[in-house]
């Protein structure tokens, strides 16, 4: 039997209370001396769907690593309103500040999957001079036509039962209300307009923008994009033979890409 390609991390689990629900995260424990590194999920995440990833990263960097489902994912409280047009903002402007606040995270870093790498763009606007270093992968800049059609495709796709069972299996009864989050919002013709465009340049801090050069929502041009227009050092990675989920198709290689960037960028 082949051994994990990393030691077992300790890790803790919490729930947060926001005024719309309880918010729930789970925190790897590393070195307390270095700011953590905070992962924002995509648009059908959760905790459980970055797998051993955040293990994996943590042995890496040598620090803590937190993720946290957003309100209506995962193991977080549903949510009763309709997802608004800016959800992307409003992460760092209602959620992530809670979330600093009690767990005492006075620096940090952010790294966002997908969407949730937009997110992580305005989290590091947002509080820059508290943010060490960005990470996105697989992050779209904008709402590109080829993002949509992915979208459309995998809107067909989950209407197969198998698909949507598993879909289940990490979002319990609110599945619906999170795919739903997804498509709906990003096919809404009121979202095409949707960009970072304005908000990269606000950001300081040192950046790293990792791509799939397969990935299937997005070309090249959204982490150029990212590296060209954030107001902070920028560094490009296309990553060959990789789709949309770097993190599950090449855990090992990305989270020593990350912890490297992160070391330098210290």
């Amino acid at each position: 039997m082949n051994k994990p390609a990393f030691a077992p991390v300790p890790h803790q689990d919490a729930w947060i209370a926001h005024p719309q629900g309880r918010i729930f995260t789970r925190i790897w424990n590393g070195a307390a001396d270095k700011a953590p590194i905070v992962l924002f999920h995509d648009s059908l995440g959760c905790v459980e769907l970055w797998r051993d990833f955040p293990a994996r990263l943590a042995t890496a960097a040598g620090r803590s690593v937190i993720a946290y489902d957003r309100l209506g994912f995962g193991r977080s409280d549903p949510r009763q309103d309709k997802l608004q047009l800016d959800f992307v903002a409003d992460e760092a402007e209602r959620f992530f500040p809670l979330i600093r606040e009690r767990l005492g995270l006075q620096r940090f870093v952010a790294l966002g999957h997908s969407v949730g790498g937009g997110m992580a763009v305005h989290c590091a606007a947002r509080d820059a001079g508290d943010c060490d270093a960005l990470i996105t992968v697989a992050a779209q800049a904008y709402a590109a036509d080829e993002t949509r059609q992915g979208i459309r495709i995998a809107k067909e796709e989950f209407k197969d039962p198998d698909q949507f069972e598993r879909l289940s299996r990490y979002h319990g009864q609110k599945a619906k209300w999170v795919l739903d989050a997804w498509t709906e919002t990003w096919l809404d013709p009121a979202f095409g307009g949707w960009s970072l465009a304005d908000v990269l340049p606000l950001v300081t801090s040192p950046v790293l923008a990792v791509h799939g050069a397969r990935d299937e929502y997005g070309s090249a041009r959204h982490p150029e994009m990212i590296a060209q227009r954030c107001g902070g050092p920028s560094r490009i990675v296309m990553m060959q033979d990789t789709g949309h989920v770097p993190h599950r198709e090449r855990p090992d290689e990305l989270a020593a890409l990350v912890a490297g960037f992160i070391a330098q960028a210290d």
